[in-house]
Order: C-alpha cells, then structure tokens, then sequence
C-alpha cells in the first residue's frame, strides 16, 4: 500500500479508535479535531450542503463555534463545493486546501484544512485528503449524524415545505403513510482479525441473500413477469465469480468481509463513475444495492423489517434502494415510492412500475425531514408531493388513482400482442441489453429481438482483456436466451467516458471526438480480430449480425469489414461451424456519415442510428451538462429532417435501418420516429411496454401527414405540438 495510502488510513483507525459513547455533537468535534491534528494543520472545518446553494458549517477545530454559510460557488470552499474537485487558496500569509465530500459522485459537503504559513502541496497530500473525506461523507451520512445534521441546519432556519416537487420516473398517483427507508451503514470494523472467519461470514452471508430471494421469488401472490425476473437477476449478480472473487480477495489481503464488500463496490465505482452513460449508471446503482444488502447480512441485520408495519397504505421515502430492498415490504401496500436517487430505467423503478406504483425521484433532504406514520400524497403527473395534505388533495388524489388503474389494466392485456398500428403497419421492437441479467428480459417483454447488444460491459466488468473463449462462452448464453431471436452485438465500444481498467487512459481536451469506439479497435487491430472470431464462432450455425460503432466515412467501414473477413476465413480454416448467415452494419452517430449515406450504403447489410451521439455531435451539444438540459431537442425540425434523410435513404437502398438510441425508448418521441418512416427500434426494457402500447394506439399514416406539415418549423422544438396531436388523437403516451 502506498505510503498516501497508510497515512490516510492510519487516521481513519485514530478516528475508529478514539471514537466512544457521544452524542453526534460531541463525534464530530473529536473527528474534526483527529483530522487537524493528523494533518498538522492550522484549523479544519467541515461545511454540509443544505440546499442548492449553501454549504453550512457544522463542525471546525480549533474554533468549533458557528461559522457563517458558504453559498456554493464562492469563495474557496465554495469552488470545491460547486465544481466537486479540491479547490486551494495560497498566499503569502495562509494556504487553505478545500476537499469535496461526495456520495454516489455527488458533492455533499467540503472539509477545508488550513495553514498559517505557505504550504508545500502535492498530489500524495490530495490524495490522502480525498480517502479521509470518503471515509467523511460515509460518517456524516450515518443514521444518527445525519439526523443532528439536518436538526442543526433547521435551526439555522432552513425548513422542509408541506408541498414539494420532484421528477416524476413513473407516473401514478398514492396516498399512505411514511416508512422512512434506512439501509445503508458505514463500516465499523476495517481490518481483520481472523481472516478464515471472515471468508465463512461472507459465505453464509450470501447463502442467506440467497435464501431471502428466492423467498420473495416464490412469495403468494408475485405472478411472473420483469420484476421476479429482475429479483433472480439480483441473485445471479450476488454469485457472479469476478465480484465474489473480487471480495474474498480483499479478505485475504487483510479486510474484513464488510470492508472487502464495500472496496470491491469502491473499485467499481472508481472504474465507471465518470461515466455519462445511462445504462452503466443504472448498473451501478444495482451493484451499490446489492453491495449494501450483503453488508446487512454480514452484520447480521433483519432485512424484512419494513413488512411488519400496521399500515394499510404505504408510502415508503429513501435517499436509494434496490428491488428487493423494495420486496422486503408487503408489496400490496405500497402505494408509492419517493427517492432521491433514481432513473426511469432503474432496476427499482422497473420493479415499482410492474406493482403499479409511481415513483418521484430528486426531492433531496425529505428522507430526513419526514417522519415515519406521516401522511403522504403522491401526484404522478407533475411530480408534486403532499406531506400531511388537506382534504381536498386526498380526495383529488383518491379519484385519479381509481382512473390510472383503469390504464394500467389496458396496458397489460398488451404483452402478448403484435406492435402494429391501427392503420396495420409492423413496427419491430427490440430491446438494448448488455449485461447478463439483462438476458431475461427477451423472453419477459416477448420483444422481437436484441437490437443493441453492449460488448464493451463484458471488458468493462474484467480485470484483463477477455480472451477468445470467455467472449464466446458469454456471446452463447445470450444466444441461448434468444432463443432464435434476432440479435446484433455492437463492436467494442469503449474510449471517452467508458473506460477499461486494465487499459492505461490517455487524457484528452474532447474525449467525446477523440480517440474511441472504433478509431481505437481499428488501430488495435488485434482485440478487434479476437472479438470478430467470438462472434462467429458463438454463432455456430446461427445468423451473426455486427455492428460499428462511431463510423465517419467510408473507409472505415470497409476497414472494419475487411477485419471481420480476416477473422472469418481463419475460423473458416481452423475447422469451426460458420454462422448461418452474416450481416454486417454500422452505427449512424457522426454527421458526416449522413452526407455519404447513399455510397456507404451499397457496402452494409443495415444500419442503426444511435441518437444519442448522433444529437450530441449535431447540436455540438453535452447532453450530460445540465446547464444545457432542454435548450436542445431531438425534436427539433433540423433533427427529425436529419432523422428522415436518413430513413429515406436507407428505404431507397432497401437497406433495414433502426434506431436503438435514448429517443426509441420515449413514447412521443418514438411516434415522431415512426412519423418519419422507421419501423425498427430498439429500446430499455423499462420502456418496452409503453412504446408498445403507443405504437397500437396511433396511425402511422396519420402521424407521418402531420409531421410532413410542421417539418419546415423554424421553432426551437416541435415537441409541444406532437403533444397535442397525441393528445387530440388518442395515442397512448404515458
């Protein structure tokens, strides 16, 4: 362990050491003061986020008196609190280092260490200041801190409304009374004492995982369907081998079996955190669950608590959560879920939508501001919650939740039924997967395929490139989950945020247009051989179909295939069976690819259009900057113009095209898709059964005349109109 590492360390043990029977109060100070000691420094201080734009002070040594507020932004704790990195002020007569605390990426809180005197900084110094403040925004987030916390900020005048707002992941309507969820605890014991004892800890804890899903799999009443298929998804992520052997690693290194399941999790984290992939986010929000959840075990906690309660109408409020952490209340109680921290793609907001409850995320502090037995009402329309609302609210809410289960009954009878139009135009629907416990979801939503199947999470989830066989041995079980249905597996696509841990990264000013996706496997020529002869021989007498990603022109393309020939003749010379039939396409997500579509086109099998780098490079565009959230629109008129010359292009070509990005997955988005001409799309499992039920609900005809009306638009977004047309035609857009 590095010496950064050892000192870091040494203080988190002073801390764990010192720290006895007092109240939150007193905890703190004798932390921060361990902290001022340890790094010999002047003073150390820590302010917490109170809202958007204030940091509070909680705690500080030597002075521990209330300092005034920091608004975020301002000043030297205030950059480290606004831009999430360390931020330092030197001069002559002091230099302050102010380090970020962070949860789950997100700054919570700042620990500022000043000297009297300039100051020699360097990274091993940053370093050990970053592993204290992880350890620092896990014990300001404990139970029993947190709650001191949030009392002493309300003191300060900073008071939760009766009314609030969120975003809405599923829609719906609730009323019942609170069930505060509290799950996550720091780790008490870091180093082992008896390394065996340890491993046999780890190995019961698992079974008894185990054990507990396969009761709430098998529970009276759960019918099949996506949210038991997710519960055994969970289970198989709990015995996946690279993450156990990842685990009991650690053990063996000198951890305890708590503190080995959390740096397994860290590792992880650290590798994708800096993704802006949606997908990978959600993955691993699945693996923090479950992390935690085998951490609950460890300690030898009660899981099922929350299904001993005397309520009828539950509303369960949580910082995060997992499915089964969601299974362990009576499910036919609860009448809506609030949680910070969740997208409509979720494995928790799938499982919440299958039992019908809405979700409302993105409402920070409630978790610690409500009491348990409150009474809540949730609107799934715009996202307002009600804490102890007024008759009129219940009685509002009462009658729209009788109306949406009326919808929602509609919905389910479509399962089994052909995505066809009214005016009996086929619309293929697939579905994007990437992950093994994805698999389950083709025979679950009776899609007609996979449409974009991820390679780059096998590499990402190693920790070394995976040889031929590994990729063939996984490329087989999904071929053996679609059971004959169609698939097309995406070459590696890595590079930007997505990145391999075993692969040294270059820094790059724009690594979005850098070096990536194919650029990188075509000037890596051999990993792109390796994983061509997986495909074909995962095959085996089965149609392959393989796509490019990140193709600029035509020369790339016909690199790409020439490499996929290479691979094809010397698994043709080494004796093992060739695929069926081989298709091979490409990805349209650069612009320039659009302007030499007609010649491209004569080389590929198909094509797929991913919208959402194709909407980034077009508008020049972050679409993980949220200063730029919703100042541009992929239905736009030059967007959906750019999406139809595309459509009619490959229509010209008789080439098969579909769209596999974010904007298949949105109903009205999709409408507008099947407006232009496309009749191949690929979507979230999350979204499968609503754009299904929109696709039978509407005409394309119809929708194509109406889009020919307003394409010539010069307005920033024509997303207001398609909602009205959607609204006037009765077309399903939940």
């Amino acid at each position: 362990m590095a010496e950064t590492e050892n000192f870091a360390l040494e203080v988190i043990k002073r801390i764990h050491h010192e720290l006895g029977a007092e109240n939150s109060a007193d905890k703190l100070k004798l932390v921060i003061k361990i902290i001022a000691e340890e790094t010999r420094s002047a003073s150390a201080d820590i302010y917490v986020k109170a809202d958007d734009v204030t940091l509070e002070h909680i705690a500080g040594f030597p002075q521990n008196g209330s300092r005034p507020a920091v608004r975020i932004g301002e000043g030297v704790v205030g950059k480290a609190g606004a831009d999430n990195r360390t931020s330092f002020v030197k001069t002559k007569e002091e230099f302050k280092i102010a380090t970020p605390l962070k949860r789950w990426n997100k700054p919570v809180g700042v620990l500022l260490v000043a000297y009297p005197k300039p100051h020699d900084y360097d990274e091993n110094e940053a370093e050990a200041l970053e592993t204290i403040c992880m350890f620092l925004s896990e014990f300001i987030a404990s139970e029993e801190v947190s709650i001191y916390i949030r009392k002493f900020i309300k003191s300060r005048g900073i008071v939760a409304k009766d009314r609030l707002k969120g975003t809405v992941i599923n829609g719906g309507y609730g009323l019942g009374n609170v069930i505060v969820h509290r799950r996550r605890k720091a780790v008490t014991e870091v180093f082992a004492k008896d390394k065996d004892r340890e491993l046999q800890n780890l190995e019961t804890a698992r079974q008894k995982m185990n054990e507990d899903l396969n009761e709430k799999i098998s529970r009276e009443g759960m019918s099949k369907g996506e949210h038991v298929e997710i519960l055994d998804a969970y289970r198989m992520i709990a015995n996946d081998k690279g993450w156990y052997n990842r685990i009991t690693n650690h053990i063996n290194s000198g951890l305890t079996a708590e503190a080995a399941v959390e740096q397994a999790y860290a590792e992880m984290w650290n590798r994708l955190s800096g993704t802006t992939d949606s997908y990978l986010k959600e993955r691993l929000h699945d693996l923090r669950d479950i992390a935690d959840r085998l951490r609950l075990y460890l300690s030898g906690e009660d899981c099922n608590t929350g299904i001993n309660n005397d309520y009828t109408d539950v509303i369960i409020v949580a910082t995060s959560m997992g499915p089964a952490d969601l299974m362990d209340y009576d499910y036919k109680k609860i009448r809506g879920l609030i949680i910070e921290e969740c997208t409509p793609t979720m494995h928790v907001a799938i499982v919440a939508k299958a039992l019908n409850v809405p979700v409302i995320a993105g409402i920070e502090g409630l978790f610690k501001d409500v009491k348990d037995g409150a009474v809540i009402a949730v609107d799934g329309a715009d996202g307002s919650v009600y804490v102890n609302p007024p008759k009129a609210v219940i009685e509002k809410i009462s009658a729209k939740m009788e109306e949406k289960k009326k919808e929602l009954q509609q919905i389910q009878k479509l399962k089994n039924l052909k995505s066809k139009t009214k005016d009996s135009e086929r619309v293929n629907l697939y579905i994007n997967i990437g992950m093994d416990f994805d698999f389950d979801y083709i025979k679950s939503t009776n899609c007609d395929g996979v449409g974009l199947y991820r390679t780059e999470i096998l590499f990402m989830s190693s920790d070394k490139m995976p040889d031929i066989e590994k990729q063939v041995e996984c490329y087989k079980r999904l071929y053996q989950a679609a059971d004959g249905k169609k698939i097309i597996f995406r070459s590696l696509d890595v590079g930007s945020d997505k990145l391999l841990p075993y692969w040294n990264s270059i820094s790059e000013d724009n690594p979005a247009i850098g070096w990536r996706s194919i650029r990188i496997t075509l000037d890596r020529r051999a990993i792109l051989r390796k994983q061509m002869r997986a495909f074909i021989r995962a095959a085996s007498g089965q149609e392959l179909n393989v796509m490019f990603p990140m193709i600029s022109n035509l020369d790339e393309f016909l690199e790409a295939k020439e490499t996929f020939m290479f691979a094809y003749e010397r698994e043709k010379r080494e004796g093992y069976e060739l695929p069926s039939k081989v298709n091979l396409g490409m990805m349209i997500e650069v612009p320039s690819v659009v302007f030499q579509l007609r010649e491209i086109l004569k080389y590929c099998d198909f094509i797929s259009v991913g919208t959402n780098d194709l909407y980034q490079f077009f508008f020049a565009c972050d679409r993980g900057n949220p200063r730029l959230s919703g100042r541009y629109d992929v239905l736009s008129a030059p967007f959906l113009n750019l999406m139809k010359k595309i459509i009619k292009e490959a229509n010209n070509a008789g080439v098969p095209c579909s769209v596999c990005g974010e904007m298949a997955s949105s109903p009205l988005d999709a409408m507008a898709l099947i407006g232009l001409g496309f009749r191949n799309l690929s979507v979230s499992s999350a979204s499968y059964g609503k754009v299904k039920a929109m696709i039978r609900s509407l005409s394309a005809r119809g929708v194509e005349d109406y889009l020919n009306n307003i394409l010539s638009s010069s307005r920033r977004t024509l997303r207001p109109q398609l909602k009205s047309y959607a609204a006037d035609h009765a077309i399903e857009i939940y």
